[in-house]
């Protein structure tokens, strides 16, 4: 890579650390703003927009509203990723900060049902989509930019980019779990804005620190060969279809893990088994912290053993670890949930996560890296992130018991054990031009 780009071996490094250092800080912010909603769905939006219904009934709106973003996110990895791959990396990453941004900052704005009625929850809804679409595009073009400015190196530096969202979990629970210990009225009355509204201060520094990347070394000679493909996500479909089906099956286990452990957990520690907020909501931001140092062990054991060798390791920590989860938060024992939430964390969704940051963008071709992770990432966000815990919490009421929701984390494991053996290993190969 140095030779072709004609830049020295100290300033490529100088250039990488510049760009994982941007990536990470901006995918932070980009996950607080994105998984605030999810904390606030499981805690108060129910009360605020769906007050009609039965407490139940209103967090499975709650819920639903939440999936909205997910469904967004393959529509925003689809006309993201294509300009992603026609215009330049860097460009698209401003583009979805502003996004992001605007929609996180305005549902903290958003006057409630009691005050405009069937209003308040369409525009929750329209901005939560808003929410979805600049996600879409926002993690595949911050990995793909470290990957294709890191060498040999990817599995490292792409999972410091993965830090991202451990400091979005912990940021956004733990600003939430501050407002909780204001009084229940002025809670529901502001607090619960604050996290929404503080996120326009983040985006702004993002946006300024983003605005100083460089290009990428790979798109810039996919430019000067004057090789860009004019439809990059229906070339995904037709030609690349094999690893964007791929994609889906490896990512399916860990994205729904990742809202299984952040979101579900919090509404049925505090709804079904009465913990109070502060508890499950300080085990959560622990948890989150340990993935501070777990991310990137895993990044750099892929690099060592191979993206495959970790993602099996979480597959089967995952199934191994589906109902002892639960058995912990039963217990109602605050250091035994810490405890339960921090080793399933760490080994399930951090092995898979780690990794993820470069096993997505070397599945594809320069020409269509972009379009080929953002799609692959988001279609299984939006048929396991979005919807699980929703379908956790239709489980929970099914049944009356934590069982069911167990064999649902089992069933993505299995899918994601199946699509990794069935994929090609790629840790020590070069990116595909």
């Amino acid at each position: 890579m140095t030779v072709a780009t004609g830049i020295s071996g100290e300033t490529e490094r100088s250039t990488t650390a510049h760009v994982v250092w941007a990536s990470a800080l901006g995918t932070a912010i980009e996950w607080y703003d994105f998984l605030i909603y999810g904390t606030a769905a499981a805690l108060v939006l129910n009360k605020l927009f769906f007050p009609s219904f039965d407490p139940f009934v209103g967090t499975l709106a709650a819920f639903s509203t939440y999936a909205v973003g997910f469904v967004a996110r393959p529509i925003g990895g689809a006309i993201i990723g294509h300009y992603g791959d026609r215009v330049g990396r860097k460009t698209m990453l401003v583009a979805t900060m502003i996004a992001m941004g605007l929609g996180t900052f305005l549902i903290g704005c958003l006057p409630t049902y009691s005050q405009i009625g069937v209003w308040a929850p369409i525009l929750l809804v329209i901005l939560r989509f808003i929410q979805g679409i600049g996600l879409g595009g926002e993690w595949s073009g911050a990995v793909v930019m470290v990957a294709e400015h890191a060498g040999v190196r990817r599995g490292f530096y792409g999972s410091l980019v993965q830090i991202g969202f451990p400091v979005g979990v912990a940021a956004s629970t733990g600003i939430f779990g501050l407002m909780t210990q204001l009084p229940e009225a002025d809670f529901l009355s502001w607090g619960w804005r604050v996290p929404f509204l503080i996120s326009i201060l983040l985006v702004g520094i993002g946006f300024i620190v983003r605005l100083k990347l460089a290009e990428t070394p790979h798109f810039k000679e996919l430019v000067e060969r004057k090789d860009v493909l004019a439809q990059p996500v229906w070339d995904v479909l037709r030609r690349d279809w094999r690893s964007f089906l791929l994609a889906i099956g490896i990512t399916v286990s860990e994205v729904g893990l990742a809202y299984l452990l952040t979101v579900f957990v919090v509404a049925y520690a505090t709804a079904k088994l009465g913990i109070s907020r502060q508890v499950i909501l300080n085990a959560v931001v622990y948890a989150a912290l340990v993935e501070f140092a777990t991310l990137p062990l895993a990044g750099w054991l892929s690099d060592i053993f191979g993206r495959k060798a970790l993602y099996l390791a979480g597959g089967v920590f995952t199934v191994a670890l589906a109902f002892p989860l639960f058995w912990f938060l039963e217990t109602r024992e605050p250091v035994l949930i810490t405890l339960a939430l921090v080793v399933t964390m760490t080994l399930t969704h951090a092995l898979l996560f780690g990794p993820k940051a470069a096993f997505m963008p070397e599945l594809f071709r320069t020409q269509v890296r972009y379009s080929g992770a953002s799609l692959g990432a988001n279609v299984a966000a939006a048929l396991s992130g979005g919807f699980s815990p929703l379908i956790a919490t239709a489980l929970l009421a099914w049944a009356g018991s934590y069982w069911p929701v167990s064999l649902y984390i089992i069933g993505l494991s299995i899918i994601t054990i199946i699509a990794t053996l069935m994929t090609p290993e790629t840790a020590r190969d070069t990116l595909r031009s």
